[in-house]
């Protein structure tokens, strides 16, 4: 059963499609067959990173950038709030 789905082989996370506890081996397409092996437990239509994302780097989803890391996420890491903030309707950034 397929655990999480890629939309865009560009993108540097993928979406759960069920609960995954930390731990799984999940196995993902982009492009190729990615397997990740997740850090904690991924709640379903929450993201994880395919990759290393560096502090400061832009994360992509649908192959559109979704936000920039507020710090370093590892591979297999749950991606959200707590590492990720918002570029869009940033009075602040401009």
């Amino acid at each position: 059963m397929n655990k999480a789905i890629v939309i865009n082989k560009m993108d540097s996370v993928a979406t759960s499609i069920t609960d995954i506890e930390a731990g799984s081996t999940v196995h993902v397409k982009s492009g190729s067959e990615i397997t990740v092996k997740v850090r904690q437990s991924i709640p379903f239509g929450h993201k994880f990173a395919l990759g290393k994302i560096e502090e400061g780097d832009s994360v992509i989803k649908y192959g559109e950038v979704i936000g920039r890391a507020t710090q370093t996420i590892e591979k297999g890491d749950h991606v959200h709030v707590h590492n990720v903030e918002s570029m869009r309707g940033r009075g602040d950034l401009e």
